[in-house]
């Protein structure tokens, strides 16, 4: 929460001369329906139902035993047995240019592992596990957002969970290395355009408008985000340690 509020106060100051620009035509603004974009409701129903069971079984399916990704595929088969939409209107709605981002930055995740530099990583970080663990928690945070930034945050905190668990064995208390893992990834992705699936998805559908994001503009806004989130983290991460570490 303090970092979404620091976060907001600080994009205020970033945007400060976007906001303070007023529009060309406010009557038109004001006769916007947003319950006309919403074009089929009995579909949008449908599909926050099956979104909805899904999220619920997401944080149950270590109870269940089932894996994350039959939730999701099971999820979306049913979504489709369910509506039933044309097949070839829904492919040709499908955004083909992120799914392939995605699938070059897997590999690349890949081939970054295949050539040692995660394994690099890894010993990095065991090499610093004789030092205070409130620190190593700390390099962890910045580690992981100066890795997620580069790359992307969801392979690149898939590629360190091998990392901890190890630690964990060495002997290193694991449980607040995790919450470091989930900072430095979640702040971390803000910092550049692909950073984070949500980026990608949101620059991707501005470039259908006349004010398409950037990366350099996005960079400009992004990082001192992330670093300013990433700093409150680890503020909090020295302070409160022994509740991390229960």
């Amino acid at each position: 929460m303090v970092a979404w509020i620091v976060a907001l106060i600080l994009i205020r100051f970033l945007f400060s001369k976007e906001l303070q620009q007023s529009s060309e035509n406010i009557d038109a603004l004001q006769q916007l329906d947003l319950k006309e974009a919403l074009e089929d409701r009995r579909t949008a129903m449908r599909v926050l139902i099956v979104l909805g069971v899904a999220l619920i079984v997401f944080f149950i399916q270590g109870v269940l035993n089932i894996m994350p990704a039959f939730v999701a595929l099971s999820a979306a088969a049913t979504a489709l047995i369910w509506i039933r939409p044309d097949i070839r209107e829904t492919l040709g709605r499908i955004e083909w240019s992120v799914l392939v981002l995605f699938s070059a930055l897997f590999n690349m995740v890949g081939g970054l592992d295949g050539a040692g530099v995660l394994e690099g990583v890894a010993h990095l970080m065991r090499n610093f596990s004789e030092i205070p663990e409130v620190w190593l928690g700390i390099l962890m945070i910045w580690v992981v957002a100066g890795l997620s930034a580069v790359v992307d945050n969801i392979p690149i905190t898939i590629a360190l969970i091998p990392v901890i668990i190890e630690l964990g064995e060495l002997g290193v208390n694991a449980e607040p290395l995790w919450w470091a893992l989930s900072f430095g990834a979640g702040f971390g992705g803000n910092g550049t355009i692909i950073g984070s699936t949500a980026n990608i998805v949101v620059a991707t559908l501005s470039e259908k408008t006349q004010t398409p994001i950037t990366p350099k503009l996005w960079n400009r806004r992004g990082l001192p985000v992330m670093l300013v989130t990433c700093l409150i983290a680890s503020m909090f991460f020295y302070f409160f340690y022994p509740i991390f570490a229960q």
